[in-house]
């Protein structure tokens, strides 16, 4: 099956043309020839729908004599004004042309707008208009589109945000016949990809055997730890980002996960920690000593991780490791897989039309 979309060959977004058996090939033949000196067995790949997939989107807004238009960069790095697009979630999809007519309509909500931002949850969407201009001299227009439309809406201009409706999304993931409830805002790193999201997270429970403790970076809102903690006994989970912690902890409530604990912290500044050289005030409530972890859960961003968190994980019987880019977890690998060797490998497509690979991997110690 092809995308059926009228500016595959223009737009910049989507770039594969080929069908999707023939993506999920390539996709195959390239993890299997980059990580061949690592890993020989299966490598399982999970597909996503070939449309309607992305709960976040991001659009230019195009001005000319006719009005606006949405826009993407083009393959020839110009302008592509765009009517639709057909990755995006089915809510998004409804919204657009509404949304663009509506702004049409009003000269002070048209003018210095330059993009639109589409977040979308099972239940829910949010809108957020971007401007170059100071957005408080249109608050009462945007005020009046947010109740027209009947959607969560956000304006942005330098340092300057409004806020109509509620700042959060709340998104429902279904994971092996049981529902977890998570409430996010609008700068909250989320995976795009819900199905996708619901499998990797799968994945990774099906990576969780014989555990005793779970220790987690880069933990986020609470994506994987929430749904993982119900397989150990205790988790420690670390992100430096602070309203990402304060969702952790709103989801962890949610979902009744009361072995938990969510510290504010670095990872470089947890290693300080463990291995006593600081002493953190976030920590005084929490005794390091106390945890036995059979299992280190990293979801790193592209730049993968440093050396000195590698050596670091590198002490962990089982290292579960969720990459957004194939070429820094191969070098990552070349220093792991020098205590572990890998007993899992899987391919999740979390980005349909790109060449651009999720991997999860599951690495036992030697």
């Amino acid at each position: 099956m092809k995308l059926d979309c009228v500016y595959l060959k223009d737009c910049g977004s989507c770039i594969f043309e080929t069908s999707y058996d023939e993506q999920i090939r390539f996709k195959q033949g390239f993890v299997r020839e980059l990580f061949d000196e690592f890993y020989s067995g299966e490598f399982e790949f999970f597909s996503s729908p070939v449309s309607k997939f992305r709960s976040r989107a991001e659009f230019g807004i195009y001005h000319d004599n006719d009005g606006i238009s949405y826009s993407m960069r083009g393959v020839d790095n110009k302008f592509v004004k765009i009517n639709a697009c057909e990755i995006v979630s089915a809510q998004i999809s409804n919204l657009m042309p509404i949304l663009l007519k509506k702004i049409s309509s009003v000269l002070a909500l048209k003018q210095k707008l330059f993009g639109v931002e589409f977040i979308s949850t099972k239940n829910e969407i949010l809108a957020i208009l971007l401007y170059h201009k100071d957005i408080c001299t249109i608050e009462k227009e945007l005020e009046d589109l947010h109740f027209e439309l009947g959607v969560n809406l956000i304006a942005r201009s330098r340092g300057k945000k409004l806020v109509f409706g509620s700042p959060y999304l709340n998104e429902t993931l279904s994971i092996k016949g049981k529902d977890y409830s998570y409430a996010f805002g609008d700068a909250a790193f989320i995976q795009p990809n819900t199905i996708m999201n619901e499998k990797m997270i799968s994945w990774a429970l099906d990576c969780s055997s014989n555990t005793k403790d779970l220790l987690e970076l880069y933990c986020g809102h609470g994506n994987f730890t929430i749904p993982m903690s119900f397989k150990f006994k205790k988790v420690l989970a670390t992100e430096i980002s602070k309203n990402s912690i304060l969702s952790a902890q709103k989801n962890c409530e949610s979902n009744s996960a009361k072995n938990i604990k969510f510290l504010r912290m670095s990872a470089e500044e947890l290693m300080e920690a463990f291995a006593k050289k600081r002493e953190f005030v976030r920590l005084k409530d929490v005794c390091l000593d106390e945890f036995d972890f059979s299992h280190i859960l990293v979801d790193p961003p592209r730049a993968g991780c440093d050396e000195s968190v590698l050596a670091f994980m590198k002490k962990y019987e089982n290292i579960i490791y969720i990459s957004c880019n194939p070429l820094t977890l191969k070098e990552n690998l070349k220093t792991l897989c020098k205590t572990h060797r890998i007993s899992k490998f899987a391919i999740f497509d979390q980005f349909v039309h790109t060449k651009h690979i999720e991997c999860g991997v599951l690495l036992r110690k030697i």
